[in-house]
């Protein structure tokens, strides 16, 4: 099936250098950052020029699978009068909860997507992340495109930020997880150039769990929850590495596929 295709944005321009004179030497090498949420991500990005969200289980896995099938998503923060707005106003679908609704934040729910459809997406973590930043690109990235995601980035800049979205406590503080953590180190794990010290323990924990990525998700306590409410098959489709070469890209409000890529080995 034949992807829609949009153009991504031209690379961000930052004012000023954050290059030291021996990395000037290697322009080509991006700068590695990692910080969690949607205040990480508003701290840290002025000094990227790329921005990847990291929302395993399950927005950006979501957004991965809907995309590389021609989908539009639209993210938006909760499922309230809002993102019903939203939907009319795009002319979009509303996704709702699992199993009660066409589409929801099961991924296996998007399976059925087909191109030209938009689908507006409320997500507490993966949507308020990427809807946080602004003048930079955005990228939705989970372990089912990591190598694609890294490779796009660095054609957008040099500096690349990756954000974890982490999920919520139940006073809505954030609340740092193992799948999110584990999918932006395979991301970084995909990416060469001076990492800082968070950066190399998130390569860590990927390089720990790689071997056993379905039982890592299924282990933590996001992946226990899906099991218990009936969908570890949720957890099984966001645990696949790199098996999509779709980089759904943020444009105009919608992620739409920024570059159309054959996973390795096909």
């Amino acid at each position: 099936m034949s992807l829609a295709i949009s153009d991504p944005p031209d690379p961000v321009d930052l004012p000023g250098s954050f290059a030291t004179p021996e990395r000037s030497a290697h322009p080509s090498s991006p700068e590695l950052l990692i910080e969690w949420g949607e205040r990480g991500a508003e701290a840290l990005a002025p000094q990227a020029d790329v921005i990847v969200v990291v929302d395993v289980l399950s927005f950006s896995t979501c957004v991965d699978v809907a995309v590389s099938r021609g989908v539009e998503i639209i993210p938006c923060r909760s499922r309230d009068g809002r993102a019903a707005q939203i939907a009319r106003q795009e002319g979009a679908e509303l996704a709702g909860p699992r199993g009660r609704a066409r589409f929801s934040l099961s991924p296996r729910s998007f399976e059925a997507g087909a191109p030209g459809l938009r689908v507006v997406l409320p997500s507490p973590n993966g949507a308020t992340v990427a809807l946080a930043v602004e003048g930079r690109p955005v990228l939705a990235g989970c372990l089912r495109n990591a190598g694609a995601v890294a490779r796009h980035a660095r054609t957008l800049g040099r500096r690349v930020l990756v954000v974890p979205a982490g999920e919520r406590w139940p006073d809505g503080e954030l609340r740092p997880c193992l799948e999110d953590w584990i999918g932006a180190g395979a991301i970084l794990d995909a990416l060469d150039g001076a990492p800082s010290p968070e950066v190399s323990a998130a390569r860590a924990a990927f390089h720990a769990h790689q071997a056993r990525l379905e039982e890592a998700l299924l282990s933590c306590p996001s992946g226990r929850e899906l099991v218990e409410r009936g969908y570890p098959q949720d957890v099984s489709a966001a645990a696949e590495l790199n098996v999509s070469g779709c980089v759904p890209i943020l444009v105009g409000g919608a992620f739409k596929a920024a570059a159309p890529m054959p996973p390795p080995g096909r």
